[in-house]
């Protein structure tokens, strides 16, 4: 592991918030096992806290471990699409992260992308994250480092600089009603995504089957 990966994995094991570059844009990132983390994220970047923020993993069997709830459909469904530029909202009955669902706690929103070698590396260390773009909100999305508001890298305990990204933000989809739907078009496609969810749900049959 690098210096700088190295540092970061302590920033966020000591609660701070750090910048991390995905495979869409720069990511603002806490641990996502404290409450009061969730919350420094949600003051620096100044979002509403009944808006979600994505639980992300550097694999789906993370995830599964943190929302077992998720397996069995949800996660057949999940792994026709990840890892890739996809954020899927997917049922969280026991309402696990509350912190992190925003108005929806019966809902959770999860991703797994395809990461940078030294940021595939923190993941590795710290299990998951809390993570949304790191720009304040309704500003544009950080593709460089150098993009993400300065108030935002003064106030974090470390970064990862991982070069020009593409710069769009996750695809959202919406796996919880009887149909896919889009919530947010994004780097992923989403008329792909939605050929390819409404396969998987048809191959594994109703849920009462």
């Amino acid at each position: 592991m690098s210096q700088a990966a190295a540092r970061v994995v302590a920033a966020i094991r000591t609660g701070e918030p750090v910048v991390l570059p995905t495979d869409t844009v720069y990511g603002l990132c806490v641990s996502p096992y404290s409450e009061r983390h969730a919350q420094r994220l949600y003051r620096l970047k100044g979002r509403d806290e009944r808006e979600p923020v994505a639980l992300l993993a550097g694999d789906l069997d993370t995830l599964l471990d943190d929302v077992p709830e998720l397996r069995g459909r949800a996660a057949s469904i999940a792994r026709g699409l990840l890892p890739g530029p996809w954020t899927l909202v997917l049922p969280n009955p026991a309402r696990r992260f509350r912190w992190l669902t925003g108005g929806r706690p019966e809902t959770i929103g999860v991703r797994v992308p395809e990461l940078p070698d030294e940021a595939r590396d923190v993941l590795a260390e710290v299990g998951a994250l809390a993570a949304t773009s790191a720009n304040l909100t309704g500003g544009p999305d950080p593709s460089r480092l150098e993009d993400v508001p300065r108030e935002i890298l003064e106030r974090c305990g470390a970064v990862l600089d991982g070069g020009a990204l593409p710069g769009l933000p996750s695809t959202v989809l919406d796996l919880t009603g009887e149909e896919p739907a889009v919530l947010r078009a994004g780097a992923g496609s989403a008329a792909d995504a939605l050929e390819r969810v409404r396969g998987l749900i048809a191959s594994l049959g109703s849920p009462q089957s």
